[in-house]
């Protein structure tokens, strides 16, 4: 499979280095990768972006979408958009911080207090700009962002009701510093491992359970193995959509920006479609025997909340957007006539 993928790499690298195009129309084909399948929202949303890019500058790009791994899996892909042999790819804010240990703020538990927080948050061009060029140097930045939901925790036996539930439990996370921290202070025991690797792993009770979205559940089939479904909602972690430093350094002014209204779209197409993909997938995860349970989240909060000072303390990077997220949250309880 390495074989195979290092292949496709060298074959992608070379269409783009020396024939430009890749094609006989004399267009610039644009490459783009994720890991999902064509019915998921990111989909959707790249899909949004190919559209009105070639319905406006057409006759110089061709777009072209690679879903489903076809092109590796993410960390191959982050690769390939550094060398330049895509120009674009998903990646996990677990990848992005690998490169530039600014993005460690997303994995910052209860960072915000709701699903509004966290898009005022993420819409704000002056509090994620740092972040988004953070990542020049090696190749590439961020160009939009993904809404993944909100992480909680799902189980094969144990309910979680409240923080000491989680007491003893082996449960999968990212391989994140800060997730294995998070556990630590649930009194849990931290799991990373490959996401490929977590149905069988619940199967064989090698974890007692997971934190993800609803669409894992239900996609990777999570469901049939864990069946209670607890929403604590400590993570709320975008995926983030990369581009090669040199092809957009390459777009003339009038291209460049249809490209930037093209990101804006494809992440307001995949949140929308975001919205009705989690719909569905709860449906689909009751048919399956997942129970949905909604405990109240300030226990959990406040047994983590330590890690908050614990990295700002060791990442100083971190502290002017932390209180801008902070700033935010506080503008957004006087417009909402809190106090």
């Amino acid at each position: 499979m390495k074989r195979y993928i290092a292949v496709i790499a060298v074959v992608l690298l070379i269409l783009t280095l020396f024939t430009g195009c890749g094609n006989g129309s004399g267009k610039r084909i644009v490459r783009i990768s994720h890991v999902q399948s064509e019915t998921h929202p990111i989909h959707l949303g790249l899909l949004a972006l190919e559209k009105y890019v070639e319905e406006r500058i057409g006759d110089r790009y061709d777009v072209q979408i690679f879903p489903n791994e076809l092109l590796g899996a993410q960390v191959k892909t982050v690769e390939l958009c550094q060398t330049g042999a895509i120009d674009f790819t998903v990646a996990s804010i677990a990848i992005m911080e690998s490169f530039d240990n600014i993005y460690e703020i997303f994995n910052l538990p209860y960072l915000f207090d709701n699903e509004e927080h966290y898009h005022a948050v993420m819409e704000d061009e002056s509090i994620t700009k740092p972040i988004y060029t953070s990542t020049d140097e090696s190749g590439f930045e961020a160009v939009a962002w993904y809404d993944a939901g909100t992480r909680n925790f799902y189980t094969v036996k144990k309910e979680i009701k409240t923080p000491e539930d989680l007491k003893g439990l082996k449960i999968r996370v990212q391989q994140s510093a800060t997730n294995v921290r998070m556990m630590e202070l649930f009194n849990a025991a931290a799991t990373p491992m490959s996401f490929g690797e977590v149905y069988t792993a619940l199967q064989q009770n090698v974890i007692d359970g997971a934190e993800n979205n609803e669409l894992a559940i239900v996609n990777n089939k999570h469901g049939e193995v864990a069946k209670k479904y607890s929403y604590n909602k400590h993570q709320m972690v975008p995926d983030i959509l990369i581009g090669n430093i040199k092809f957009l350094d390459s777009l003339n002014d009038g291209d460049r920006e249809v490209f930037e209204q093209a990101f804006d779209i494809s992440s307001k197409v995949q949140r929308e479609n975001w919205v009705k993909a989690v719909d569905e997938a709860k449906k689909e995860a009751e048919k399956m025997g997942v129970v949905f349970s909604y405990p109240d989240t300030e226990p959990f909060r406040k047994q983590v909340l330590p890690l908050h000072k614990e990295v700002l303390e060791k990442n100083e990077k971190l502290k002017k957007i932390y209180d801008a997220i902070e700033k935010k949250r506080e503008e957004l309880k006087s417009s909402n006539g809190q106090s």
